[in-house]
């Protein structure tokens, strides 16, 4: 009987010993739900190429809202606050602004109305770049050189338009940048080369009226972004830094950069960094600070380079459908790998990205679908439908899922 007794003491033992290594032994931990889906207040705005439709994506549960805009084949802009959208017709001569709905308040965000289209429009001549800075919208307008400025508090205002401010300059191929004390940088052309393309940069008022004139001449600009302190545009003579205060410098270009400069210049999270981007070269951080130039990824094969939305990341799809995604910060490839098919480098319509802190969403022009790339995994998670032929891809909406 004593034999017995110690016989069940020690199987019992032994049988939690086994359960408890087998425990430890288990490698499949589970991942928190809320890593796997992506957050409650976040929207994916999509629009066409080929129809006026634009989709309203919930990547939550993949539903979709349809949307009729003025015209087809519009670009789309997320406004400074996250809420709206530009949507810019250019070939139309048209913007439309679109509400999310949802009005963030730190710590939660509030439902604040359905999505749909603002009633604050604008109409000028070739409207092109579009920025959002100090709660304005602004868009430079190619036909004529003049800007067209609205304050983000006139989205939803009945009857309210776009108002122009003139800086008599010569039609051009512009952009222009905003300083948080309010005053502009704008691009102006004075003929010395050939072509659209602007030549220097002057600082003007809400008024038009000239503050600082160009103390540097540039062979061609196209390009540019603003943190608030520095607007920096891509030139064919460097790397174009300008101040409020109208103070000008260039940062030369890496020596084997040969006749390539940047083209596209993207903002970071972290003042005085900025993204330079050719398809010529690749991927650049430019630090204006410091007036250096340092290499993310040298390749001449990218096919979107773009900034995640907290502007931490940077997201590269290359033509192969390889997908590569880097800290800002230490510049180092946080993930990798083949994500999508090969994209010729003359298809007539290609893949766009944008990405959040759990996701990248890529569209597909051929399927008529909106993929979503889970950053933890590797792995597309969903293939939502959307319009026949998506053209441009915006996010919207918070990083947040609180609410009251």
């Amino acid at each position: 009987m004593k034999n017995n007794y110690f016989k069940l003491i020690f199987l019992f033992a032994l049988s939690t010993f086994v359960i408890s290594c087998s425990n430890d032994d288990d490698n499949n931990v589970e991942t928190p739900d809320e890593t796997l889906s992506e957050f409650k207040y976040l929207r994916i705005l999509l629009s066409d190429e080929k129809t006026n439709e634009i989709t309203l994506v919930n990547p939550v549960d993949a539903t979709t809202a349809f949307f009729n805009a003025k015209f087809a084949k519009s670009s789309l802009y997320t406004t400074e606050s996250g809420r709206y959208a530009g949507i810019v017709h250019r070939a139309d001569n048209t913007v439309q602004t679109f509400d999310s709905g949802f009005e963030s308040h730190g710590d939660h965000v509030d439902v604040d109305g359905i999505p749909q289209f603002g009633t604050l429009t604008g109409q000028s001549l070739l409207p092109t770049h579009f920025k959002s800075k100090i709660g304005e919208l602004l868009t430079f307008n190619d036909g004529d050189g003049t800007l067209s400025v609205a304050k983000e508090s006139e989205i939803n205002t009945p009857g309210a338009t776009f108002k122009v401010i003139n800086a008599g300059l010569l039609a051009h191929h512009g952009a222009m940048a905003t300083f948080t004390n309010g005053t502009y940088a704008i691009t102006e052309k004075d003929n010395s080369i050939t072509g659209t393309l602007p030549e220097r940069v002057k600082i003007i008022d809400n008024s038009g009226k000239t503050l600082f004139d160009a103390t540097i001449v540039t062979k061609g600009i196209h390009g540019n972004a603003s943190d608030g302190t520095y607007a920096v545009f891509g030139s064919a003579s460097g790397v174009l830094v300008v101040e409020s205060t109208g103070k000008q410098k260039l940062i030369a270009l890496p020596e084997d950069f040969g006749t390539a400069w940047f083209g596209s210049i993207l903002e970071t999270s972290t003042k005085g960094k900025f993204v330079g981007y050719t398809a010529a070269k690749g991927a650049y951080l430019i630090d204006v600070v410091n007036s250096t130039i340092k290499p993310i990824l040298q390749n001449t094969t990218i096919m979107q380079c773009k900034v995640s939305y907290n502007d931490s990341k940077l997201g590269i799809l290359l033509h192969s459908g390889e997908f590569k995604l880097y800290d800002l910060n230490t510049l180092a490839v946080e993930k990798e790998g083949k994500i999508i098919a090969e994209t010729a480098a003359d298809a007539t319509l290609k893949p766009q990205i944008q990405l959040t802190e759990k996701f990248a969403y890529i569209t597909s022009p051929n399927t008529g679908e909106l993929l979503q790339l889970n950053l933890t995994s590797m792995e597309i998670v969903k293939k939502i439908k959307v319009s026949k032929t998506p053209y441009m891809i915006t996010i919207l909406g918070f990083e947040n899922s609180e609410s009251h």
